[in-house]
């Protein structure tokens, strides 16, 4: 039976070789699944442009975590201009995925590899925690897999209070 519960969460994202950090604090809706699989739906709060007269993203983004303690996905819809994916297992070379629409055709998308070095989830039974370090990499054929670039080191923690 699928059983759901409202809680607050604080989603952070910050690079650990650049000078940057994202903080969300949102109400979000967990949902547990068979055995310890989990679903954590939030919506991100609206998103201010950098300049001040830019007007503020009016659709909502829809931010979807498919949490287990072997692997998490991750996948943003609902702006209408960009969407992303992520896939992250310990120890595996995941895809991270994003469709941008301003001047593309809208099936363009940019790959990405990542590697993740660490896969954390606490539960008390629910899950409390998520920590994911990984390394993104520039996605390269086969043929180019000598030519990759290590776009930095990244690390995902999600707060459930």
């Amino acid at each position: 039976m699928l059983t759901q519960h409202h809680v607050p969460v604080c989603l952070s994202l910050m690079s650990l070789d650049m000078p940057l950090i994202s903080v969300v604090e949102t109400a979000a809706t967990l949902y547990e699944k068979a055995g310890d699989r989990y679903h954590l739906v939030l919506t991100e709060p609206p998103v201010q442009g950098l300049d001040a007269d830019e007007p503020t993203e009016t659709t909502p983004r829809l931010i979807w975590l498919e949490l287990s303690p072997y692997r998490v996905t991750m996948t943003m819809q609902g702006s209408g201009k960009q969407s992303y994916r992520h896939y992250w297992e310990q120890g595996v070379m995941g895809l991270s995925r994003y469709w941008l629409q301003d001047g593309l055709a809208p099936a363009d998308q940019l790959r990405l590899r990542n590697y993740t070095r660490t896969l954390t989830l606490t539960q008390d039974p629910l899950p409390r925690h998520l920590r994911v370090e990984y390394e993104l990499w520039g996605d390269a054929s086969d043929a180019d897999a000598m030519q990759r670039t290590r776009l930095g080191i990244y690390v995902l923690n999600v707060e459930v209070r």
